[in-house]
């Protein structure tokens, strides 16, 4: 084994740093006896206890995870239809219209995609009385739309390099085109599902600006209710509860890699 000289050890090294350095001492300083979130006063685990009987902090925390479920359980459904149109239909009238439809939020900035989908819930209440003002649902809605794309993007990008003489096999063998899809194409594919759902729950659970836009009275997220505490001060309730967030999520990523490293390999 070939080994890794200093200037390179170096380098990934303050590359690691750079990244999770900020984590860490979020980690570290969420165990700080001091209110003061930069000013160390020794340790304690107070802050976590305090945590337990903030109702607002929690209740955001809490929304913001449904809704993240949601929008990523309905980005990949989506993503993973308009994957199989782009991959699967060759070329048809209105194929890049399509492709660039699907992609746009890519580019689009957050305010624009916001405010028009703002604009959008509007009107759909003066002309057919839905949605019934801004909700937890129209927040759900926008994130699946500017989520699809990414969705999108793994999927194909699996599809396309699939080998497909499994499917054709089945389908010689007499295997109705439904069950082919459930029990070879959706098998094979099941790695990118999993990395497309994990990002746009990813993107759902950060989301502040679309959100911002898209919201009503009794649905903040937490990036919001974060957002709004800075003015007066963070507390150090937040660096608990994002703790708690970086644990699970760091847990929820090792399963999943686990899982499909295992799949690989078998």
């Amino acid at each position: 084994m070939k080994r890794l000289s200093p200037w390179l050890i170096a380098a990934l090294a303050l590359g690691y740093l750079f990244l999770y350095g900020p984590i860490l001492s979020l980690i570290v300083y969420s165990f700080n006896e001091s209110r003061l979130v930069t000013v160390w006063g020794g340790f304690s685990t107070k802050w976590y206890s305090e945590l337990a009987g903030n109702e607002k902090l929690l209740g955001a925390a809490w929304l913001s995870l449904k809704i993240a479920a949601a929008s990523a359980t309905g980005a990949m459904i989506l993503g993973t239809l308009c994957a199989i149109v782009l991959v699967r239909f060759g070329r048809f009238r209105g194929r890049l219209l399509f492709s660039s439809m699907t992609t746009a939020p890519l580019v689009m900035p957050e305010v624009i995609t916001g405010l028009s989908l703002l604009l959008l819930f509007v009107f759909l209440q003066q002309v057919t009385g839905w949605p019934d003002g801004r909700s937890a649902l129209t927040i759900v809605i926008a994130h699946i739309t500017f989520a699809t794309a990414y969705v999108v993007l793994v999927v194909q990008a699996r599809l396309s390099q699939m080998d497909r003489s499994l499917e054709e096999a089945a389908l010689d063998l007499g295997a109705r085109p439904l069950k082919v899809f459930l029990t070879i194409t959706l098998p094979l594919i099941a790695p990118s599902l999993i990395a497309g759902w994990l990002l746009a729950f990813t993107l759902s659970l950060d989301d502040l600006v679309v959100a911002s836009f898209v919201s009503g009275p009794g649905s903040s997220t937490l990036p919001m209710v974060v957002f709004s505490s800075v003015r007066l001060g963070l507390s150090p309730e937040i660096n608990a509860l994002a703790t708690i967030l970086i644990v699970t999520v760091a847990v929820v990523v090792i399963i999943a890699a686990w899982m499909l490293a295992r799949r690989e390999r078998g």
